[in-house]
């Protein structure tokens, strides 16, 4: 079933209303939409209780048809006035009163039908088939079979640019920020609204303020998952706004997001439970504010052999969904035990006497009052390690350039040092237990 709006001059509004109850719309200018309305009856009920339910939302005066295919109800929305039920095979019968000019054909064939005498669908039904082929061809006969109610065509859809975007130019310039909180409520609800409604959700949020004076403010707020509440984004874009706010009065604020697929997971019985992803971003967006904008993720090693690199990326969840239980490693019997070196971020500055070319003694230097200055009973080393000398001297800090050594001191502890080759700078950079 197919259902058709038509109202003159009101287009943008029937637009806006078929999309209320389909995705799958066609629109036919100047005055009139047709959509698919297959499988809201479980919905809405029977098609005279769906079509009051569009008159009462499309907002403005309308002829509202509802047909077994696109052209008759069209033609039944434009010929009759009020609300039209097409009854499956009852096609012919009840478009017949309508007036023939209102199909679309070439003017040598409306002056025909004139000259005929056919003033309405139902006349022009009446005609025999291959009487119309022969003298009309086959754009008469196209019409003929309009005229009796037939179609079998697909919908010419709408294809919307999927862009999901809102701004408000404010009257007066705002320097708080509480009153602008509730322009992006205003306009969160909108962006938020219009992703609903093409069932997608987002992993973006991109806030632009133009600001009075400067540059603008702009924020990103990029999720972990594919979410779709507005409250948080609310939240979030506060929380950033408190730690950062703009330099200057608002006078203009843009909204947008990136659609993507909302997220569909299945949890297993024996999967441990987790924070949903939507409380979870909160709770780590207000860590963020207290701690840092790069103080707050997962650590992600580095691909570099430079010692203790890594970058901190947002917090993603695991895609593992299986549902079987966890397996739990345990360490053979026959296993030989290994050391772990326990880093100092960032290294302890220390000062060592060398002799021979070999650390013997650590001068000054303690490190988290374990006491590591003192004789060192045994050394061993260097390992000479290096790299990133050849970027340039744009990512000079990038590079390093040490030697490593591994000593067991005489209060018992074990201990990594490092001499930095090119300023000559001792430090510990972890203890081995």
């Amino acid at each position: 079933m197919f259902a058709s709006l038509h109202a003159p001059g009101n287009l943008g509004i029937l637009i806006e209303c078929a999309r209320g109850f389909s995705p799958h719309i066609e629109e036919l200018p100047p005055d009139a939409v047709v959509f698919d309305i297959r499988g809201l009856g479980s919905l809405f009920g029977p098609p005279e209780s769906l079509a009051q339910e569009i008159a009462r939302r499309v907002g403005v005066p309308a002829n509202i048809a509802i047909a077994p295919n696109p052209d008759a109800a069209v033609h039944a929305a434009r010929g009759f006035r009020g609300v039209t039920i097409v009854q499956p095979g009852r096609e012919a019968a009840t478009l017949a009163p309508l007036a023939v000019n209102l199909l679309t054909g070439s003017p040598e064939v409306a002056e025909l039908l004139h000259l005929w005498g056919v003033r309405t669908f139902g006349d022009f039904a009446k005609l025999p088939p291959l009487g119309v082929a022969a003298r009309l061809g086959d754009e008469g006969v196209e019409l003929q079979r309009l005229a009796c109610g037939l179609g079998y065509r697909g919908l010419r859809e709408i294809v919307d640019p999927l862009e999901f975007e809102a701004e408000l130019e404010l009257e007066y310039p705002v320097e708080l920020l509480e009153p602008l909180a509730f322009i992006l409520a205003r306009l969160l609800n909108d962006v938020c609204g219009r992703l609903a409604g093409r069932a997608l959700a987002t992993n973006e949020i991109r806030l632009r303020l133009d600001l009075e004076q400067g540059p603008a403010h702009e924020t990103v707020l990029r999720l972990p998952v594919p979410m779709l509440d507005q409250r948080a984004f609310l939240r979030m874009l506060q929380l950033d706004l408190n730690g950062r706010p703009p330099a200057g009065p608002v006078v203009k604020v843009h909204v947008a997001a990136n659609p993507v697929k909302p997220r569909r997971t299945q949890h297993g019985l024996f999967t441990p439970t987790s924070p949903e992803p939507e409380k979870l971003e909160l709770t780590v967006a207000r860590v963020r504010h207290l701690v840092g904008q790069n103080n707050v993720g997962t650590p992600e090693i580095r691909d570099t052999h430079r010692p203790d690199a890594f970058d901190m990326r947002a917090f993603a969840p695991s895609s593992s969904a299986s549902g079987k239980p966890v397996a739990v490693l345990e360490r053979p019997a026959d296993a030989v035990p290994r050391l772990s070196l326990r880093r100092f971020r960032p290294p302890r500055p220390i000062q060592v006497l060398m002799v021979n070319q070999r650390p013997t003694r650590v001068i000054t230097g303690a490190v988290s009052g374990t006491g590591v200055a003192g004789r060192i009973l045994m050394a061993k080393g260097p390992w000479r390690t290096s790299g990133d000398w050849w970027r340039g001297s744009e990512l000079s800090a990038m590079s390093w350039n040490r030697d490593e050594w591994d000593v067991a001191m005489e209060s018992g502890g074990l201990y990594r040092f490092h001499l930095d080759v090119d300023s000559g700078r001792w430090f510990a950079e972890g203890t081995y237990d």
